[in-house]
């Protein structure tokens, strides 16, 4: 009889939990019920990239994967180009956009970005041979990212001419072949690129900006950012985004005092 008591508890146990979880991942707002779409460059590294084994990788990678892991979602990248990729999200290609983009107050009035995952900023790339070692020496030809904020960056240098690219590593290839003087790009993605690939650059001295990241998502999708939000949040408290991170970079590049999602 106890028996039977028990096991009648635990049937209605799950009964209420059953639709309960199912009534929370149909307030997710996702395109695809059990999947997380997520428009992502491929060709960013360190954030996006193909790795030896032939798998998608990255720092934007690795965090995004974990984050929809602990919302019980399936990660599923689409990728994009990074000129095309806001529009993208707005169209609804994808549940949310994976690119490390600068968190910026023009671009908060299109989109809510999650809580700030990664800081950096802007630095200038040159020749190793070239015989300036600070931004304000620059008087060349600079390249840049077409749709980043890079590009407002650039004019603040003295620069002869700008010319836009819509894959940083067209850019990096100009340089190393002195089609231009100089580039800028992510801190990050400029230490990688000279630690991996042995490249005749160099980082001058100092940083262009300061700026945080985000990944941003439809402003129509609040409980969809909000569990993200706290997936993420999870993964700093228990030290999971730390140690997928410094596999990669070698440091935590977490922001000290992150930009917050507004509801």
């Amino acid at each position: 009889m106890i028996r039977k008591q028990v096991f009648g508890c635990a049937i209605a146990l799950m009964a209420m939990i059953l639709p309960a979880a199912s009534q929370t991942q149909g307030q997710l707002e996702l395109l695809q019920p059990g999947k997380l779409s997520c428009g992502a460059d491929g060709g960013y590294p360190p954030f996006s990239f193909t790795n030896e084994k032939g798998e998608f990788d990255g720092l934007e990678v690795r965090v995004m994967k974990e984050m929809a892991r602990r919302v019980s979602l399936e990660y599923a990248p689409v990728v994009v180009k990074f000129d095309s990729a806001l529009v993208g999200l707005m169209s609804n290609q994808y549940d949310v956009l994976c690119n490390v983009l600068d968190i910026t107050a023009e671009r908060q009035k299109q989109v809510r970005f999650l809580d700030g995952w990664l800081e950096s900023g802007g630095r200038l790339l040159v020749s190793k041979d070239a015989k300036i070692s600070k931004p304000e020496e620059f008087n060349g030809v600079i390249g840049v990212l077409a749709s980043s904020t890079w590009a407002k960056l650039a004019e603040k240098l003295n620069a002869k001419e700008t010319k836009y690219y819509k894959v940083e590593v067209d850019a990096l290839r100009d340089l190393v072949n002195g089609n231009i003087d100089g580039m800028i790009t992510d801190a990050i993605v400029g230490a990688w690129g000279i630690q991996k690939s042995a490249l005749p650059i160099k980082a001058t001295e100092g940083y262009l900006s300061h700026v945080q990241k985000g990944f941003a998502i439809r402003k129509d999708k609040p409980n969809l950012a909000k569990a993200l939000n706290k997936a993420l949040s999870d993964m700093l408290a228990d030290g999971t985004y730390q140690k997928m991170t410094s596999d990669i970079i070698g440091y935590s590049p977490h922001p000290k005092e992150p930009i917050r999602s507004e509801f």
